[in-house]
């Protein structure tokens, strides 16, 4: 663990043991060369993260990219989260561009700005496959998040992730059984299945980080003018059922609707966010907040 600049940087385990067997196996300088493209990486998340005011409270440095662990967690922008996850994988074009400059002028060995540009290629595709945490996964969420309410967007984005991350695995499986060491790829597959797995197991907690922040993100939405998102429910309806259809970039009004299909009551979700986390029991039925 790193700290620098005001931010801690920690090597996963995954890291430190291909760098330890980069260096045993003779391909030291093609390690430190890796290391370096993901520390870039990063940077453009980082830099695109703190041009946006975000807290940025940990940056965890992976074979392929990185992690950043934010206070954020589903209460920012869509607009915010899109441009910084799509910032570390555009380091990768301006890189590339420099050692094709490097190339053309003859400085430096050919070969190894080869490996330098053929590694910039794999780290930034295989970051833009969509599955959690990988950047197109988190694209893949942001883009979902436009269509389905929050709490389906990132339980489709985990299943989503975990059924590629086997994929990927089973793809390193038929390799190996072809005569290949697909090691590399087998345990990437292995850590992205068990990330995901745990993401699956955290999912109320990251909802209800969603429903905590919702307040600041309605003020938003509020500062600036929007149309309002109806949602109609009968009045039977649990309280925690209604906030799963909650979208992202939407401010809803709650249509309270009777046996007859009469309208009842209108409420704004400021009353059922707030009677939600005040203590009302999540079996609650909406009615209790205006009966």
């Amino acid at each position: 663990m790193i700290k620098w600049a005001g931010t801690t940087y920690r090597f996963h385990p995954l890291f430190t043991l291909i760098m330890i067997g980069s260096a045993i196996t003779g391909y030291f300088l093609e390690a430190v060369t890796l290391f370096g493209i993901v520390l870039v990486h990063e940077f453009g998340h980082l830099a695109a993260a703190n041009g946006f005011g975000w807290r940025v409270r940990e940056v965890q440095l992976l074979p392929f990219g990185g992690v950043l662990i934010v206070d954020e967690l589903g209460t920012a922008p869509t607009r915010e989260e899109l441009i910084v996850s799509l910032a570390g994988p555009l380091q990768h074009v301006w890189m590339i561009l420099v050692a094709l400059l490097m190339k053309w002028v003859d400085v430096g060995a050919s070969s190894w700005w080869d490996y330098f540009i053929e590694a910039n290629l794999m780290i930034g595709l295989f970051n833009l496959i969509p599955v959690m945490p990988l950047d197109g996964g988190k694209v893949m969420q942001s883009l979902l998040g436009y269509l389905l309410s929050y709490h389906n967007t990132i339980l489709y984005t985990t299943w989503i992730s975990m059924i590629l991350s086997l994929a990927i695995i089973v793809i390193a499986i038929i390799q190996l059984i072809n005569g290949h060491l697909p090691l590399n790829i087998l345990a990437i597959g292995i850590f992205l299945l068990v990330s995901n797995w745990y993401a699956y197991r955290q999912l109320p907690y990251h909802f209800f980080r969603f429903l905590i922040g919702r307040g600041n993100r309605m003020s938003q939405l509020l500062s600036r003018g929007t149309l309002a998102q109806p949602i109609v429910i009968t009045k039977h309806r649990t309280m925690a059922e209604t906030l799963k259809l909650f979208m992202r970039e939407k401010y809803h009004l709650i249509y309270i609707v009777g046996e007859t299909g009469r309208i009842q009551a209108v409420l704004p979700e400021q009353q059922l966010v707030s009677g939600y986390l005040d203590g009302k029991k999540p079996g609650s039925a909406v009615s209790d907040l205006f009966m």
